[in-house]
């Protein structure tokens, strides 16, 4: 296995383009534990570590462009105020070892159902950047999944960045799994209030062969939320998580059961909403 280290991104896209089979590491948090355990043998591997253009995030006409190998723990401590529900996830990805490795551009890169990135991302209406050799073109998050671990990168792709709308109202994030830290979720939800415009985004995960948005649910709360002031029925939180829970597309696997996680996002995604409409009044 060949070790490729470029020191710009001209050279990683070269290097990319020049094998197309070379699988890119920044954290390696994903791809070293395949390789340990000897489920995947690629034919290289492509070190974004000394891409200076990869590793930086910048606020421009009310979004941050998030560069690929940005690892949580930045998201966490730097973009907290304007990315709540991507911080909130980013908190619990792993181990704090992990979190100061791991990044979002690999969560992306990896296309796992179960990855802690992709509700807020779906929710907030995040673009995916991705670049080759030929240029640069976006993807919207919506469209970025085509199933378990696949994606539409091509061959030739790295993923350069992903730009994310800043916070217009309270924004939650919330996940099962059998412990607290260091767990693969048997299902998450992702949830974004915009104040203004009055709308709901959502996101789920680890419930579906790609992460999901439940869109009947968002139109439901848009449609009867109190926006005007008032508190929340406790019969608008129901609807609203038996909404999400149909949206979501479950299997029976070694983590949990279909009925089981359809369960738990419709209480997720209740007490998501009730804990996002109490803290309204701070974004007014």
């Amino acid at each position: 296995m060949d070790f490729l280290r470029p020191a710009t991104l001209d050279e990683a896209l070269a290097m990319k383009a020049g094998t197309p089979g070379a699988v890119p590491i920044a954290g390696g948090t994903d791809i070293m534990v395949e390789l340990n355990f000897d489920k995947r043998r690629p034919p290289a591997l492509l070190d974004l570590g000394g891409v200076a253009e990869l590793a930086a995030w910048t606020e421009e006409n009310g979004h941050v462009r998030l560069g690929a190998t940005v690892p949580y723990t930045r998201i966490v401590t730097e973009l907290g105020d304007v990315l709540p529900g991507l911080a909130m996830a980013s908190r619990t990805v792993g181990s704090p070892q992990i979190r100061n490795r791991g990044t979002v551009g690999g969560n992306l890169g990896s296309a796992s159902p179960a990855g802690d990135a992709h509700p807020p991302l779906l929710a907030q209406g995040a673009t995916v950047e991705v670049a080759s050799v030929t240029g640069t073109r976006t993807v919207p998050v919506t469209e970025f999944f085509h199933g378990p671990k696949r994606s539409a990168l091509a061959p030739d792709e790295l993923i350069t960045a992903v730009t994310v709308p800043k916070a217009t109202g309270p924004q939650q994030f919330a996940k099962v799994g059998t412990r607290n830290a260091m767990v693969i979720a048997v299902c998450s939800f992702g949830l974004a209030l915009d104040l203004g415009r009055r709308t709901v985004g959502t996101g789920i995960g680890s419930a579906g062969p790609t992460p999901l948005r439940a869109e009947a649910a968002e139109d439901y709360a848009a449609e009867v939320l109190p926006w005007d002031g008032g508190p929340l029925a406790e019969d608008v939180r129901r609807e609203f998580g038996e909404l999400v829970a149909a949206a979501a597309r479950p299997i029976d696997d070694v983590r949990g059961t279909a009925a089981y996680r359809r369960h738990a996002l419709s209480v997720l995604a209740r007490r998501t909403l009730g804990w996002a409409w109490q803290e309204r009044g701070r974004w007014s």
